[in-house]
């Protein structure tokens, strides 16, 4: 069983891939699919949270992602990121 620490330490790691693919997207598609997903994703303060977040500018949002502290950490617990990363890529950080 792994430790909170661990899951934390695994999540920063998949979202610092994220970014980094969002980064190197010039159109920044990743942000486009993270809105998309709000939109699709039932009503809730953690999505109506997020579709805020997701007004700002792609620096702003980059630094909370990436953001170590208990508010980052809070935040990643329910970002909207999914289907950034293939479902290979995902399953390589769960196995290491």
């Amino acid at each position: 069983m792994q430790s909170h620490r661990q899951i934390e330490q695994r999540s920063l790691a998949m979202i610092s891939a994220i970014v980094q693919r969002i980064d190197q997207d010039p159109q920044r598609a990743g942000l486009l699919k993270a809105r998309e997903n709000c939109q699709r994703w039932p009503a809730s303060a953690a999505v109506q949270e997020w579709q805020r977040l997701l007004e700002k500018p792609w620096e702003e949002i980059r630094l909370l992602l990436l953001d170590p502290s208990e508010e980052g950490c809070r935040l990643r617990q329910n970002d909207p990121f999914v289907g950034i990363l293939t479902p290979q890529e995902r399953w390589e950080f769960y196995r290491s």
